[in-house]
């Protein structure tokens, strides 16, 4: 292991900034994230995994840790179920088609997900009507002050939309470093009733899908819509949908007739983000070489050389913007540092 002073880290984050860090050290086993911990105790330390829920906006005055433990393994399995688990440093969509390989289905519809096994829990990461939450079994995460390790149970993570105990009461006090999903070896529950998937798999003229095709089915759709982050710097979705109370979605109405809702509770209804953001002028809108991708409202890119804060302006100008015409907060759903 070699600590690398005055590091560059564009390559290590999904938007392409050019940000630096004071040091930087990439970890491949627990054992060496245990010493580098012990041996940095009490100095600042900043945790980076695939580097594709960030936005840098400055550079980081710290001890980067970069989690490359690598590895895929099978822990168990019964006749109807198989328990996976995946290294944190594995790359989330080459899991996810390992798993398909196996045939081992459950997470299909999150294929082509920008990131690493694990940061998916942090976030409850989601798309297509399946969340990380649905197929979660359990983490292996190391105590930063202590370097214990604790295995935390699908209870213990206080999962929500897009939130979990680690961006929580435990934010920046453990380090995943494995993550294991409970998933079906046959008797695959198919799921392609949210989005596009449906009129994506009659376009290939599919009626009864695998998961391998409703896989292939999610890849279309997402690089029809979002841009490759090796040709054109981003971090996929930038905001949340937001979760609003029905009397604030209802003064909404009033004024734009066709905004659309998805029920959330009796009292609560989620509205897209991409809509309103659209609605409110800012699809394909370029400031500099900040801006709004063309074909999905939801993604802020980065043209060349944009830095991280003409970047972050753009994103509290949508927000100041949205919340003005449609009285609706939009919240960022990428880490803003």
């Amino acid at each position: 292991m070699e600590i690398i002073p005055n590091q560059s880290l564009k390559a290590y984050n999904t938007f392409g900034i050019e940000a630096r860090a004071k040091a930087f050290i990439a970890i491949q086993n627990e054992t060496e994230l245990a010493e580098v911990l012990k041996d940095n105790s009490g100095k600042k330390l900043f945790i980076l995994g695939g580097g594709s829920n960030m936005l840098l906006t400055q550079d980081i005055d710290a001890l980067v840790i970069h989690i490359n433990n690598k590895g895929i393994t099978v822990v168990k399995e019964d006749d109807e179920f198989v328990w996976v688990k995946g290294n944190a440093g594995e790359v989330w969509h080459e899991f996810v088609l390992w798993c398909i390989d196996h045939n081992f289905g459950g997470i299909e519809n999150l294929s082509l997900i920008p990131g690493n096994v694990g940061a998916t829990p942090v976030q409850n990461i989601g798309a297509y009507g399946v969340e990380i939450k649905d197929t979660f079994d359990s983490c292996e995460a190391m105590e930063i002050t202590t370097q214990q390790m604790r295995t935390f149970h699908k209870e213990d993570c206080q999962f929500g939309y897009r939130e979990s105990i680690f961006k929580g009461e435990l934010k920046n006090k453990y380090i995943i470093l494995s993550v294991t999903f409970k998933l079906r070896k046959s008797n695959h529950q198919i799921n392609t009733s949210y989005g596009a998937i449906d009129a994506e798999l009659e376009k290939m003229n599919i009626t009864n899908p695998t998961i391998k095709e409703v896989s292939n089915a999610v890849i279309a759709i997402r690089q029809s819509k979002l841009p490759n982050p090796k040709e054109l710097g981003n971090s996929g979705s930038f905001f949340k949908n937001p979760v609003v109370p029905i009397s604030v979605y209802e003064k909404a109405k009033e004024k734009h007739p066709d905004i659309p809702s998805y029920p959330v509770s009796e009292t609560l209804v989620k509205v897209p983000a991409g809509w309103l953001i659209e609605q409110a002028g800012f699809k394909g809108k370029r400031f500099g070489d900040a801006g709004i991708h063309s074909k999905q409202a939801l993604v802020l890119v980065n043209y060349g050389q944009a830095t991280g804060s003409e970047i972050w302006s753009v994103a509290q100008h949508i927000q100041q913007t949205v919340k003005e015409m449609f009285g609706i907060d939009i919240e960022a759903e990428v880490n803003v540092i």
